[in-house]
Protein backbone atom coordinates (compact mmCIF):
# COMPACT_ATOMS: atom_id res chain seq x y z
CA UNK A 1 0.00 0.00 0.00
CA UNK A 2 1.47 3.50 -0.79
CA UNK A 3 2.04 5.80 1.74
CA UNK A 4 1.89 8.97 -0.33
CA UNK A 5 -1.54 10.64 0.93
CA UNK A 6 -2.92 13.72 -1.12
CA UNK A 7 -3.70 16.96 0.41
CA UNK A 8 -6.43 19.71 -0.88
CA UNK A 9 -7.37 23.44 0.75
CA UNK A 10 -8.99 25.62 -0.41
CA UNK A 11 -9.45 28.39 2.06
CA UNK A 12 -10.24 32.42 2.05
CA UNK A 13 -7.14 33.21 1.28
CA UNK A 14 -4.83 30.79 -0.81
CA UNK A 15 -5.37 27.78 -3.00
CA UNK A 16 -3.40 24.87 -1.82
CA UNK A 17 -2.26 21.13 -2.57
CA UNK A 18 0.17 18.70 -1.16
CA UNK A 19 1.85 15.54 -1.30
CA UNK A 20 3.17 13.93 1.60
CA UNK A 21 5.27 10.75 1.30
CA UNK A 22 5.15 9.40 5.15
CA UNK A 23 7.88 6.70 3.47
CA UNK A 24 10.54 9.16 2.69
CA UNK A 25 9.27 11.55 5.43
CA UNK A 26 8.59 14.63 2.35
CA UNK A 27 6.31 17.22 1.84
CA UNK A 28 5.85 18.33 -1.66
CA UNK A 29 3.62 21.55 -2.18
CA UNK A 30 1.98 23.65 -4.49
CA UNK A 31 -0.37 26.94 -3.50
CA UNK A 32 -1.58 30.15 -4.73
CA UNK A 33 -2.21 33.28 -2.68
CA UNK A 34 -6.08 34.46 -3.65
CA UNK A 35 -5.28 37.39 -5.76
CA UNK A 36 -6.65 40.96 -3.48
CA UNK A 37 -7.64 44.19 -5.74
CA UNK A 38 -5.62 46.86 -4.15
CA UNK A 39 -7.39 48.97 -1.27
CA UNK A 40 -9.56 45.87 -0.39
CA UNK A 41 -8.91 43.79 2.61
CA UNK A 42 -10.24 40.92 1.48
CA UNK A 43 -12.51 38.81 -0.57
CA UNK A 44 -16.30 37.80 -1.37
CA UNK A 45 -17.23 34.32 -1.08
CA UNK A 46 -18.45 33.71 -4.70
CA UNK A 47 -14.86 35.39 -5.88
CA UNK A 48 -12.86 33.52 -3.60
CA UNK A 49 -14.77 30.23 -5.28
CA UNK A 50 -13.99 31.62 -8.62
CA UNK A 51 -10.17 31.53 -8.12
CA UNK A 52 -10.14 28.68 -6.18
CA UNK A 53 -11.93 26.37 -9.31
CA UNK A 54 -9.59 28.71 -11.97
CA UNK A 55 -6.08 27.92 -10.10
CA UNK A 56 -6.56 23.85 -8.93
CA UNK A 57 -5.64 22.58 -12.29
CA UNK A 58 -2.54 24.74 -13.11
CA UNK A 59 -1.59 23.64 -9.38
CA UNK A 60 -2.35 19.72 -10.08
CA UNK A 61 0.11 20.02 -12.87
CA UNK A 62 2.97 21.52 -10.99
CA UNK A 63 2.58 19.37 -8.20
CA UNK A 64 3.03 16.83 -10.41
CA UNK A 65 5.84 18.20 -11.81
CA UNK A 66 3.85 17.62 -15.13
CA UNK A 67 3.75 13.84 -14.93
CA UNK A 68 0.67 11.70 -14.14
CA UNK A 69 0.08 11.71 -10.07
CA UNK A 70 1.70 9.10 -8.34
CA UNK A 71 0.10 6.02 -6.60
CA UNK A 72 -1.66 7.44 -3.24
CA UNK A 73 -3.30 5.71 -0.15
CA UNK A 74 -6.30 8.41 0.43
CA UNK A 75 -6.82 12.28 -0.46
CA UNK A 76 -7.29 14.39 2.67
CA UNK A 77 -9.30 17.73 2.37
CA UNK A 78 -10.18 20.54 4.35
CA UNK A 79 -13.66 20.35 4.00
CA UNK A 80 -14.99 23.20 6.65
CA UNK A 81 -13.53 26.28 8.53
CA UNK A 82 -13.47 24.33 12.42
CA UNK A 83 -14.85 21.54 13.83
CA UNK A 84 -17.74 22.48 15.20
CA UNK A 85 -21.36 22.24 14.30
CA UNK A 86 -22.55 24.45 11.83
CA UNK A 87 -18.82 25.37 10.77
CA UNK A 88 -19.59 26.34 7.04
CA UNK A 89 -17.85 28.78 3.90
CA UNK A 90 -18.87 28.46 0.33
CA UNK A 91 -14.83 28.27 -0.82
CA UNK A 92 -14.06 24.85 1.03
CA UNK A 93 -16.66 23.55 -0.85
CA UNK A 94 -14.36 23.72 -3.96
CA UNK A 95 -11.49 21.63 -2.17
CA UNK A 96 -14.19 19.07 -1.31
CA UNK A 97 -15.94 18.52 -5.20
CA UNK A 98 -11.71 18.29 -6.01
CA UNK A 99 -10.72 15.95 -4.02
CA UNK A 100 -13.90 13.49 -4.43
CA UNK A 101 -13.02 13.70 -7.50
CA UNK A 102 -9.22 13.23 -7.59
CA UNK A 103 -10.13 10.56 -5.02
CA UNK A 104 -12.66 8.77 -7.26
CA UNK A 105 -9.95 8.77 -10.47
CA UNK A 106 -7.68 7.38 -8.16
CA UNK A 107 -9.64 4.89 -6.45
CA UNK A 108 -8.92 6.09 -3.27
CA UNK A 109 -10.97 7.03 -0.30
CA UNK A 110 -11.22 10.65 0.95
CA UNK A 111 -10.68 11.58 4.22
CA UNK A 112 -12.18 14.56 5.46
CA UNK A 113 -10.75 17.35 7.94
CA UNK A 114 -11.47 21.19 9.41
CA UNK A 115 -9.20 23.82 8.23
CA UNK A 116 -8.04 24.78 11.99
CA UNK A 117 -7.22 20.94 12.50
CA UNK A 118 -5.08 20.94 9.23
CA UNK A 119 -3.56 23.71 10.51
CA UNK A 120 -2.42 22.43 13.83
CA UNK A 121 -1.16 19.05 11.83
CA UNK A 122 1.20 21.35 9.50
CA UNK A 123 2.46 23.35 12.35
CA UNK A 124 2.85 20.18 14.81
CA UNK A 125 5.09 17.77 11.76
CA UNK A 126 7.05 21.11 10.58
CA UNK A 127 8.11 21.46 14.72
CA UNK A 128 9.22 18.00 14.86
CA UNK A 129 6.66 17.27 17.61
CA UNK A 130 4.18 14.58 15.72
CA UNK A 131 4.01 13.17 18.97
CA UNK A 132 2.15 15.46 20.88
CA UNK A 133 -1.01 14.42 19.05
CA UNK A 134 -0.71 11.75 21.08
CA UNK A 135 -1.37 13.47 24.34
CA UNK A 136 -3.39 16.98 25.41
CA UNK A 137 -1.67 20.53 24.38
CA UNK A 138 -2.47 23.81 23.54
CA UNK A 139 -2.24 25.59 20.28
CA UNK A 140 -2.66 28.63 19.16
CA UNK A 141 -4.71 29.31 15.72
CA UNK A 142 -4.00 32.95 14.91
CA UNK A 143 -5.09 33.99 11.35
CA UNK A 144 -7.02 36.17 9.46
CA UNK A 145 -10.01 34.25 10.22
CA UNK A 146 -9.37 32.72 13.29
CA UNK A 147 -7.72 34.13 16.57
CA UNK A 148 -8.49 30.90 19.11
CA UNK A 149 -6.33 29.11 21.93
CA UNK A 150 -7.41 25.26 21.64
CA UNK A 151 -7.38 22.34 23.94
CA UNK A 152 -6.45 19.54 21.91
CA UNK A 153 -7.19 15.92 23.14
CA UNK A 154 -6.22 12.55 21.02
CA UNK A 155 -9.27 11.42 19.20
CA UNK A 156 -8.98 8.16 17.58
CA UNK A 157 -10.94 8.91 14.69
CA UNK A 158 -9.62 12.95 14.02
CA UNK A 159 -6.42 12.47 15.06
CA UNK A 160 -6.95 15.06 18.01
CA UNK A 161 -10.36 16.68 19.01
CA UNK A 162 -10.03 20.69 19.47
CA UNK A 163 -11.74 22.70 22.05
CA UNK A 164 -11.91 26.49 22.03
CA UNK A 165 -10.31 27.82 25.55
CA UNK A 166 -9.69 31.02 24.89
CA UNK A 167 -9.10 33.95 22.46
CA UNK A 168 -10.72 37.25 20.35
CA UNK A 169 -14.13 37.65 21.33
CA UNK A 170 -14.67 40.59 18.40
CA UNK A 171 -11.37 40.67 15.96
CA UNK A 172 -9.29 38.56 14.57
CA UNK A 173 -5.81 39.45 15.00
CA UNK A 174 -5.50 38.86 11.56
CA UNK A 175 -8.66 41.73 10.85
CA UNK A 176 -6.58 44.13 13.21
CA UNK A 177 -3.80 43.87 11.12
CA UNK A 178 -5.00 44.17 8.00
CA UNK A 179 -7.48 46.99 9.00
CA UNK A 180 -4.60 49.13 10.89
CA UNK A 181 -2.40 48.15 7.75
CA UNK A 182 -4.72 49.54 5.14
CA UNK A 183 -5.10 53.03 6.91
CA UNK A 184 -1.19 52.89 6.65
CA UNK A 185 -1.33 52.96 3.38
CA UNK A 186 0.38 48.98 3.54
CA UNK A 187 -0.93 46.21 0.80
CA UNK A 188 -2.86 42.99 1.62
CA UNK A 189 -2.17 41.04 3.44
CA UNK A 190 -0.60 43.64 5.80
CA UNK A 191 1.06 41.14 8.09
CA UNK A 192 4.84 41.53 6.54
CA UNK A 193 4.71 44.87 5.86
CA UNK A 194 3.69 45.61 9.10
CA UNK A 195 6.73 43.79 10.93
CA UNK A 196 8.93 45.46 9.31
CA UNK A 197 7.76 48.82 10.00
CA UNK A 198 7.91 48.06 13.41
CA UNK A 199 11.66 46.80 13.00
CA UNK A 200 13.40 46.06 16.24
CA UNK A 201 11.04 48.83 18.47
CA UNK A 202 10.12 48.07 22.02
CA UNK A 203 6.51 49.17 23.11
CA UNK A 204 5.73 49.32 26.57
CA UNK A 205 2.14 50.56 26.66
CA UNK A 206 -0.89 49.09 28.18
CA UNK A 207 -2.57 46.20 26.50
CA UNK A 208 -6.45 44.57 26.76
CA UNK A 209 -7.68 43.35 29.91
CA UNK A 210 -7.55 39.33 29.68
CA UNK A 211 -10.41 37.61 31.30
CA UNK A 212 -9.65 33.78 32.08
CA UNK A 213 -8.14 33.66 28.36
CA UNK A 214 -10.69 35.64 26.31
CA UNK A 215 -9.81 39.42 25.38
CA UNK A 216 -10.72 41.52 22.63
CA UNK A 217 -9.27 43.21 20.09
CA UNK A 218 -11.52 46.24 18.56
CA UNK A 219 -10.06 48.53 21.19
CA UNK A 220 -6.26 48.25 20.04
CA UNK A 221 -7.74 48.95 16.58
CA UNK A 222 -9.37 51.89 17.95
CA UNK A 223 -6.24 53.10 19.55
CA UNK A 224 -4.00 52.80 16.60
CA UNK A 225 -6.41 54.56 14.19
CA UNK A 226 -6.38 56.89 16.67
CA UNK A 227 -2.46 57.40 16.52
CA UNK A 228 -2.67 57.63 13.08
CA UNK A 229 -5.12 60.61 13.32
CA UNK A 230 -2.72 61.85 15.39
CA UNK A 231 0.04 62.06 13.56
CA UNK A 232 1.74 59.22 14.75
CA UNK A 233 4.71 57.85 13.02
CA UNK A 234 3.83 54.54 11.62
CA UNK A 235 6.40 52.99 12.92
CA UNK A 236 5.35 53.82 16.10
CA UNK A 237 1.88 52.83 15.29
CA UNK A 238 3.20 49.48 14.15
CA UNK A 239 5.17 48.83 16.91
CA UNK A 240 2.57 49.45 18.95
CA UNK A 241 0.19 46.85 16.99
CA UNK A 242 2.93 44.33 16.80
CA UNK A 243 3.72 44.34 20.68
CA UNK A 244 0.12 44.98 22.26
CA UNK A 245 -0.54 41.81 19.98
CA UNK A 246 1.76 39.68 21.13
CA UNK A 247 1.59 40.80 25.06
CA UNK A 248 -2.12 40.30 24.37
CA UNK A 249 -1.75 36.24 23.24
CA UNK A 250 0.98 35.84 26.05
CA UNK A 251 -1.11 37.24 29.32
CA UNK A 252 -3.98 34.61 27.79
CA UNK A 253 -1.67 31.29 27.42
CA UNK A 254 -0.41 32.78 31.35
CA UNK A 255 -4.09 32.59 32.45
CA UNK A 256 -4.86 29.15 30.67
CA UNK A 257 -1.19 27.69 31.57
CA UNK A 258 -2.43 28.50 35.05
CA UNK A 259 -5.58 25.90 34.49
CA UNK A 260 -3.84 23.61 32.63
CA UNK A 261 -0.48 23.15 34.17
CA UNK A 262 2.34 21.49 32.14
CA UNK A 263 0.87 21.39 29.10
CA UNK A 264 2.98 22.20 25.60
CA UNK A 265 1.61 25.25 23.42
CA UNK A 266 2.01 25.28 19.65
CA UNK A 267 1.49 28.49 17.65
CA UNK A 268 -0.64 28.03 14.63
CA UNK A 269 -1.82 30.32 11.63
CA UNK A 270 -0.31 32.80 9.28
CA UNK A 271 -0.10 36.14 12.36
CA UNK A 272 1.75 33.20 14.51
CA UNK A 273 5.03 33.71 11.97
CA UNK A 274 5.34 37.58 12.76
CA UNK A 275 8.82 37.86 14.77
CA UNK A 276 7.57 39.81 17.38
CA UNK A 277 4.71 37.50 18.56
CA UNK A 278 7.25 34.69 18.21
CA UNK A 279 9.68 36.39 20.26
CA UNK A 280 8.16 37.11 22.81
CA UNK A 281 5.92 33.62 23.19
CA UNK A 282 8.97 31.64 23.31
CA UNK A 283 9.46 33.38 26.73
CA UNK A 284 6.52 30.34 27.59
CA UNK A 285 8.22 27.43 25.44
CA UNK A 286 5.80 28.10 23.02
CA UNK A 287 6.77 25.74 19.93
CA UNK A 288 6.82 27.07 15.95
CA UNK A 289 6.35 25.53 12.99
CA UNK A 290 8.57 27.25 10.11
CA UNK A 291 7.25 30.52 8.52
CA UNK A 292 6.39 28.15 5.28
CA UNK A 293 3.76 26.29 7.22
CA UNK A 294 2.03 29.17 9.32
CA UNK A 295 0.24 30.65 6.46
CA UNK A 296 -2.61 28.21 5.02
CA UNK A 297 -1.49 24.97 3.24
CA UNK A 298 -2.91 21.83 2.06
CA UNK A 299 -0.08 19.78 4.21
CA UNK A 300 -2.32 19.56 7.12
CA UNK A 301 -5.08 17.17 5.67
CA UNK A 302 -2.45 15.44 3.92
CA UNK A 303 -1.06 14.68 7.08
CA UNK A 304 -4.30 13.96 8.68
CA UNK A 305 -5.07 11.83 6.16
CA UNK A 306 -1.66 9.99 6.63
CA UNK A 307 -2.11 9.92 10.41
CA UNK A 308 -5.29 8.40 10.32
CA UNK A 309 -4.30 5.54 8.30
CA UNK A 310 -1.29 4.51 10.42
CA UNK A 311 0.64 5.89 7.67
CA UNK A 312 3.15 8.13 9.48
CA UNK A 313 5.46 7.43 12.71
CA UNK A 314 4.23 10.85 14.57
CA UNK A 315 3.90 8.67 17.91
CA UNK A 316 7.77 8.28 18.21
CA UNK A 317 7.76 12.13 17.27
Amino acid sequence: MSRRHLGVDTSHYTTSLALYDAGAGGMRQARRPLAVPAGQIGLRQNETVFQHMSALPGLLDELADGAALPAVAAVGVSDRPRDVEGSYMPCFTVGFSAARLLARGLGVPVRTFSHQAGHVAAALWSAGREALASEPFLAWHVSGGTTELLLARPDEARVFALEKVGGTEDLTAGQLVDRVGRRLGLSFPAGPALEALAGHTVWRGRTPAVSEGSFSLSGLQNRAERMIDEGAAPETVASFVCHALARTLFEATVRLLARHPGLPVLGAGGVMGNRIIRETMRQLGMVFPDIEYTSDNAAGPALLAAWTDGGSNRAAG
